[in-house]
């Protein structure tokens, strides 16, 4: 059981509500999703610039397949508010329980671990915090205005809770004007009573809806795993409600089971599949549709962002 320290240096389990869940059998995993162990010097840098700012990011918490590979280039997604969530998610390896208060530091240290990685662009995401009034709202926005002020070149992409029941909180964030609003959908509607039971499916659609709404400028974004029980035809329909919500960029990535407590995978998507998805995806409108095994919100983030640039750009002087 993997566990964490409490302040009385008690442990406890990580994921308290997932304890008394009957094992699930964990599937071998097929050749196409094989990565290598992180080792390179690279990857130690990253680590090592992390820890020194004392910072969590989510390649870690959440057992990113690509850590190595974009901690080589320094490519690292910071997760804010800590490292407790207040959901408890089927499929998340991020711990649940009790938060910490915020750290009225974290967005300088974020920032300057920006500019000390060199970053033209970087991806903050966070823990859901439903103990907040706002939902982290005005943290977010803070940790925006810390890398402008410190690093104004960089682009920024955030990827946020669905800030449920938290009134005038997306305002907060969107008038800080991120680059890239990015908030995962996660799988299709039928699943979310046991693979998301603490969102609600078409509150996330309306809110993706709600940033373009506020600002049409502001790229959007929002992304699934597939191989969690969903239909070929349920994914075409999540698609087609992201296309009338107007977002941009679509991410489809394959679910992996982070331990036996974990939602069972149920089917490894062949890449033929995934390639097939990213064709009708782009045909149904978005800008742009990242579809593999090994996808993920943050992968290449950098590189989608010039494309989605590109994509928006040859769009409109089509239509001129």
């Amino acid at each position: 059981m993997v566990t964490v320290l409490d302040l009385n240096d008690r442990p406890r389990t990580r994921h308290p509500e997932k304890a008394h869940r009957p094992d699930q059998e964990v599937l071998r995993k097929p050749d196409w999703i094989r990565v290598k162990a992180p080792v390179s010097r690279g990857y130690q840098e990253t680590r090592e610039i992390v820890k020194s700012h004392k910072l969590v990011t989510v390649c870690e918490e959440a057992g990113c397949p690509n850590i190595g590979e974009c901690w080589e280039k320094k490519h690292a997604t910071f997760m804010i508010m800590g490292e407790i969530c207040t959901r408890a998610c089927a499929f998340c390896n991020v711990a649940t329980g009790i938060p910490t208060p915020l750290d009225p530091n974290e967005p300088e240290s974020v920032a300057k671990a920006v500019a000390q990685m060199g970053l033209t662009h970087v991806v903050i995401t966070s823990v859901d915090r439903d103990d907040l009034a706002d939902g982290g709202a005005q943290h977010f926005a803070e940790v925006i205005h810390a890398i402008r002020r410190l690093t104004p070149q960089t682009t920024i992409e955030i990827l946020t809770p669905d800030f449920l029941r938290k009134e005038g909180a997306l305002e907060i964030v969107v008038a800080a004007r991120p680059d890239v609003f990015n908030h995962n959908l996660e799988t299709v509607p039928s699943n979310y009573l046991t693979v998301r039971p603490g969102a609600r499916y078409f509150h996330s659609i309306r809110l993706l809806q709600r940033v373009k709404e506020l600002d049409p400028s502001i790229f959007t974004k929002s992304g699934i795993m597939v191989g969690l029980g969903e239909e070929r035809n349920e994914v075409l329909q999540l698609m087609d409600d992201l296309r009338t919500a107007n977002v941009d960029f679509m991410t489809i990535g394959q679910y992996l089971q982070p331990s036996k407590k974990h939602h069972p995978v149920k089917q490894f998507v062949t890449p033929d599949e995934f390639a097939s998805y990213a064709t009708v995806g782009k045909t149904k409108g978005f800008l742009l549709v990242a579809s593999s095994p090994l996808t993920r919100s943050s992968h290449h983030a950098g590189d989608d962002f010039a494309k989605l640039r590109a994509a928006r750009e040859a769009r409109l002087a089509k239509s001129a």
